[in-house]
């Protein structure tokens, strides 16, 4: 059974993909927004602020309430549904944090091919 995502689990895996483009910081500029799927009805939700504004991380407290499993006493969103998992949207896509990461691991690879410094690297 899969886990149920929470304020601490959702900070792990930041942890976990610092440095990547599985964290906003680093694949917002290529037109990521975090974002939520929820896996039984797939349903994607942006990130958003408790106010319905969007968010430039993931938030648990701009979910549906239909998806909340537990709040604590000042109305923060603590645990959702097993079903939802974190990870972006973009053009329309969601892809998944490690999606996300792998995305532009592979695009940086592409793009330090191509440049001159590299061409100079193999040649030496």
């Amino acid at each position: 059974m899969r886990q149920t995502l929470a304020q601490t689990s959702l900070a792990l895996e930041t942890a976990h993909y610092r440095g990547t483009g599985g964290v906003s910081e680093n694949n917002r500029s290529l037109g990521f927004q975090p974002a939520f799927i929820d896996r039984e009805t797939e349903t994607v939700h942006l990130s958003r602020f408790p106010d319905g504004r969007p968010a430039p991380c993931h938030l648990l407290d701009g979910l549906p309430a239909e998806l909340v499993l537990a709040r604590n006493e000042q109305g923060r969103v603590m645990r959702v549904k097993a079903s939802v998992v974190s990870g972006f949207v973009r053009d329309g896509h969601f892809y998944t944090r490690d999606e996300a990461a792998t995305m532009l691991a592979s695009a940086s690879e592409f793009d330090q091919s191509r440049s001159p410094d590299a061409s100079l690297r193999k040649a030496a």
